[in-house]
């Protein structure tokens, strides 16, 4: 059985918008018409299939905070369990991340 791809778009809305470690859309209009709209595609990518696969929430959440620390180099945030965990939390919500395979 196949599984369900996520939809990168959607994934995007929910990175962007929750987690952002970087902080480069501090200033643009929207991660669509921003130039590096797939800066964090791959970590929310892996994110999505561990959330898929079962994988427990606080693994997740440590993978998106191992993610800054140790990839992009920065310094552990006050806020980035928080957004890590509203991260997950939205990839687990939203009924509509996952195409349908038929």
């Amino acid at each position: 059985m196949k599984r369900p791809k996520v939809r990168l778009s959607r994934l995007r809305d929910i990175g962007w918008r929750l987690w952002d470690p970087i902080g480069l859309l501090a200033n643009a209009a929207s991660w669509e018409t921003c130039g590096f709209e797939d800066e964090y595609d791959g970590y929310l990518m892996r994110a999505a299939t561990m959330v898929r696969d079962g994988e427990a929430a606080s693994v997740v959440v440590d993978y998106l905070i191992w993610a800054e620390i140790e990839n992009m180099g920065l310094s552990l945030s006050p806020d980035a369990r928080e957004r890590a965990e509203a991260v997950v939390k939205a990839i687990q919500s939203d009924e509509q991340i996952w195409s349908n395979l038929s």
